[in-house]
């Protein structure tokens, strides 16, 4: 598929005209787009005329960029949820691809495209909603506007515990997660909420206690001295006595990335998840 052709329809199903972004953060140089430079979503680096292939990645860290080079393809794109890497225990947390790596992957026909906040925003493809599916646990409804839309959803469960969903967590993900108790044990009207990524945010948090949830899975649960919000929303929690249950950013985060394979391949374009690594400090 012509490269163009596919960003158009991306950018239709997201709905990126009603979405927006912050990603100022960037050291910007020649090989970024200026339409990302303005926008902060859709094509970050626009180098291939033609779509063979599409790899599907939740961020653009060295080892995932590397162990695409390394195939040695041409003429591809990777679809990533971040344009930025993430790791929790430095400063920033969020840091630019490493640069040597943007010419070779202008030399190698790669382009890259990012969908944050449209991603996010809530939908068959969403961070929230494949989360859900994957605990087995339908979306119901949705919750918490970040940039504007809706992130969150509020899904019905068919467990009991938050030590059940911590149990079936470590089944999804592959690792353990975290629960802070500050409720009770049982699932409040078997309610669940689910944010993916950095979910631990006190305009969250009280927006649950308002709907009545007790029971919260997000990604980034990890409580940092130095960040007032992180210090914020668990202080809320304990005060509405709401369980936080974290998975890990990546973790998260993932399940739509993976369910991007199969939209790409809806269109005709065949597609490949490329597995990261999570941060268990984000916990």
């Amino acid at each position: 598929m012509e490269a163009k052709q596919l960003y158009g329809i991306l950018g239709n199903d997201f709905e990126l005209a009603k979405c927006r972004d912050d990603w100022s953060k960037i050291k910007f140089n020649k090989f970024y787009t200026k339409s990302f430079r303005k926008r902060y979503m859709g094509v970050v680096l626009n180098n291939a005329k033609k779509v063979n292939k599409v790899y599907t990645a939740v961020f653009p860290s060295e080892d995932v960029l590397l162990g695409i080079l390394d195939k040695g393809e041409t003429d591809i794109m990777i679809f990533t949820h971040h344009p930025m890497v993430w790791d929790i225990t430095k400063i920033p947390v969020f840091s630019d691809i490493n640069a040597y790596l943007l010419p070779r992957l202008r030399e190698r026909k790669i382009s890259l495209y990012t969908l944050h906040v449209p991603l996010d925003k809530v939908g068959d493809y969403s961070t929230a909603t494949t989360l859900a599916r994957v605990f087995g646990m339908p979306p119901e409804s949705e919750f918490y506007r970040y940039y504007g839309v809706y992130v969150g959803v509020i899904a019905k469960s068919d467990l009991d515990t938050v030590d059940d969903i911590a149990k079936r967590a470590k089944l999804i993900v592959g690792h353990d997660a975290k629960i802070y108790k500050y409720g009770k044990k049982q699932i409040e009207d078997k309610k669940v909420a689910f944010v993916g990524g950095g979910g631990n945010d006190p305009e969250v948090i009280k927006e649950l206690a308002k709907l009545g949830i007790n029971t919260f899975v997000t990604g980034v649960t990890k409580i940092t001295p130095g960040y007032k919000p992180s210090v914020e929303a668990h202080a809320l929690a304990k005060k509405h006595k709401i369980n936080l249950i974290g998975l890990t950013h990546y973790s998260s985060e993932e399940f739509a990335c993976r369910a991007m394979v199969k939209y790409f391949e809806k269109l005709g374009i065949s597609s490949e998840f490329i597995e990261g690594k999570p941060c268990l400090e984000d916990m």
